[in-house]
């Protein structure tokens, strides 16, 4: 919600309500199940600190790639590497489940662009207006992608 309201859509439109992020969490259950998705979180003491998804794809001609969503940290250890350490457990685990080709999206100019790329990261493209803010405002977004080596 912190990440959200404070202007990281992460898919949604601040303001999101608790109600509103619980029901999100509880929509993901059937891809855990199935583990056609991996949620990763990151915690210090008790408290999740970043979290980070692979969508891992289903699709018999593609077994080989994963797809990084929703990778958020908590402002309060913004550049302490844990969003760093949270991508490279996100490769980790991809190549655990035999992906080698990790695509992400991102909003053009985030400071997680910059993370990505300096992961190693290509960018494929930009994609003008890909997502709308809270009063209408454009979002373009930028996609990437990278080859994983062995670990």
């Amino acid at each position: 919600m912190e990440t959200v309201n404070r202007g990281s859509a992460l898919g949604f439109l601040p303001p999101i309500t608790r109600d509103i992020a619980r029901d999100y969490w509880i929509s993901l259950l059937p891809e855990l199940a199935s583990r056609s998705r991996l949620l990763l979180v990151a915690f210090s003491d008790d408290r999740v600190i970043g979290s980070g998804q692979l969508e891992l794809s289903q699709r018999s001609n593609s077994p080989h790639r994963a797809d990084v969503q929703r990778l958020f940290v908590a402002r309060a250890v913004s550049g302490q590497g844990v969003g760093t350490s949270l991508m490279h457990a996100l490769h980790d685990a991809a190549r655990q489940n035999g992906r080698t080709l990790i695509t992400l999206n991102t909003r053009r100019g985030n400071p997680a662009e910059d993370l990505y790329k300096a992961l190693g990261y290509k960018e494929v493209g930009v994609i003008p207006g890909w997502t709308i803010g809270p009063t209408g405002e454009r979002y373009d977004h930028v996609t990437l992608y990278r080859e994983l080596g062995p670990s």
